[in-house]
């Protein structure tokens, strides 16, 4: 597993040219509004600014007249729509920064709006795929990755299984027709760790070892 710097890409979403044997099987980015909807936590956000709202106007209605009341609460409605919309231009920019890819032999991420890393998830390096269906067909397929190498959770976020942190899930997040995605993972790496593992032999008489061709 491996994470570079983002340059120039020779193929949009990866750092350089998939190498001979290697097949794109799919392409895509989250869908920005399930993204904000579910890794900005939307609805506790605008029910916390809702319950504010509410609390704010009935303190002041029985001591005030009815518009003034309704003036005193306007303030926090404002504030909350504002923090809405800066939390959903995050998770636009986020996801219109964001290229998967799925190979016959590793899965990609392309992500970070500021800073912006590809990580490269061979499929001999991942233990175990999870995939969350939501309503629409849209869904994270989270990662659980073999080896010591860990991932920062703040350096992968949103892009990556919300609440696990030790050690980080890398994720790919709210993607359209994510079940069919997961079907195309699981074919590719079932085909690429049951593929055969070929050996140059040293001849006879001769010293030397075997080598394994990747």
């Amino acid at each position: 597993m491996s994470h570079d710097d983002y340059q120039i890409e020779p193929v949009e979403g990866l750092p350089e040219r998939p190498p001979a044997g290697e097949e794109i099987l799919w392409q895509g980015r989250p869908d920005w509004w399930r993204l904000a909807w579910e890794s900005m936590s939307l609805p506790w956000v605008i029910g916390y600014f809702a319950i504010l709202a509410l609390w704010r106007f009935g303190s002041v209605v029985d001591i005030l007249p009815l518009g003034q009341a309704i003036g005193a609460t306007v303030p926090l409605i404002v504030l909350g729509a504002v923090v809405v919309g800066l939390l959903t231009l995050t998770a636009y920019v986020q996801a219109r920064s964001a290229v998967y890819t799925v190979t016959n032999r590793r899965v990609a991420m392309r992500i970070g709006a500021a800073l912006t890393m590809t990580l490269n998830l061979p499929y001999t390096q991942i233990a175990n795929a999870m995939l969350d269906l939501r309503r629409g067909g849209t869904g994270t397929i989270a990662f659980e990755t073999m080896g010591e190498t860990r991932l920062g959770y703040l350096t992968c976020w949103p892009h990556l299984r919300p609440w696990h942190m030790r050690p980080t899930q890398p994720a790919l997040r709210c993607i359209p027709d994510a079940e069919r995605v997961a079907g195309l993972i699981a074919d590719a790496a079932r085909s690429r760790i049951s593929e055969p593992k070929l050996s140059r032999k040293t001849p006879a008489g001769r010293v030397g070892s075997a080598v394994a061709a990747e």
